[in-house]
Parts: structure tokens; C-alpha cells; sequence
């Protein structure tokens, strides 16, 4: 909300002068940058695992894509349960929520939060919630990423 909008009320427009001047500057280019070198930090590791599979456990490099992003979900989740993860994303920015742990860590936070209301109506629902727009747009978007390039390759 501006404090010269034509639709607040004289006392929300105070409100936010108020908090303009007592707000702290966001420090952009600081947050841009730590969020650069989180994300790639947590691909290294998600490399370090890939290589981990495929040279200890004999794992060729096209299957061990699988049980790489299965161990980065399982750490994160790990990491959101004991109350590590939250706290780094706090600092990392969204260097933490772009990767594939991002994504487990808001579906674990959500049946974490709700788990009270119960297995089915509290955890899977409000995980789901969540997830459910992701999920949805993921499949659309390869489906027409899909159609596209079999459109190309039937052109040429």
C-alpha cells in the first residue's frame, strides 16, 4: 500500500508513512547474490550425490538421476523435520526454494503444520494443497512442451 493512494483511509496512509520510515532498506544486490551461490552450492551437493551413486553403487549416469533427486528430497525433508531447513532458507533466500529441495521442504512444512487435524483431512490435504498447483502446472507445461516438439518433428 502507497501512503498517497486515493483509497486508504487518512489512518492507512499514516500507517504506512510510518512504516516506510521505520522499515530497513532491502539489501537486493547482497540477497541476489547469497541466493546465486545457495543455489549453486545445493546443485554441487546434488552432483556430489549423483557421483556418489553412480561410483559407489555402480549406478549408470542416466539411472542415477533418479535416486540423486529421491536423496536430495529425503535430506531436506530430514533437514525441514529437526528445524535446520527453515532456518537456512531464512538466510539463503530463494537460492534454497528454486531447487527440488525447496519443493520438499514446502510440502514437509505443510503436513508438519497440519498434522494435528489428522492423517487425511490435516497432513495429505494441506500438502497437497500446496503441491497441487505445482503438479498441475508441471504436467501441462510438458504436455504442451510435448506437443510442440512433436509438431516440429513432424514439420521437418
Amino acid at each position: 500500500m502507497r501512503p498517497k493512494d486515493a483509497k486508504t483511509t487518512p489512518t492507512q496512509r499514516a500507517y504506512a508513512e510510518r512504516v516506510m520510515k521505520i522499515r530497513k532498506p532491502v539489501p537486493l544486490v547482497k540477497n541476489c547474490i547469497r541466493a546465486f551461490f545457495v543455489g549453486g552450492v545445493l546443485c554441487l551437493l546434488g552432483q556430489l550425490i549423483q557421483t556418489g551413486w553412480i561410483r559407489w553403487f555402480g549406478v549408470d549416469k542416466e539411472m542415477a538421476a533418479g535416486p540423486t533427486v529421491a536423496t536430495l528430497i529425503a535430506l531436506s525433508i530430514l533437514a525441514t523435520g529437526l528445524g535446520v531447513y527453515d532456518r537456512f532458507a531464512q538466510w539463503a533466500g530463494a537460492g534454497s526454494a528454486v531447487p527440488v529441495t525447496g519443493f520438499a521442504n514446502s510440502m514437509a512444512s505443510a503436513a508438519i503444520e497440519h498434522r494435528s487435524e489428522g492423517l487425511v483431512l490435516g497432513t495429505a490435504a494441506q500438502m497437497f494443497k500446496l503441491a497441487g498447483p505445482i503438479l498441475a502446472f508441471g504436467v501441462t507445461a510438458a504436455f504442451f512442451v510435448a506437443l510442440v516438439k512433436a509438431l516440429w518433428v513432424a514439420g521437418s
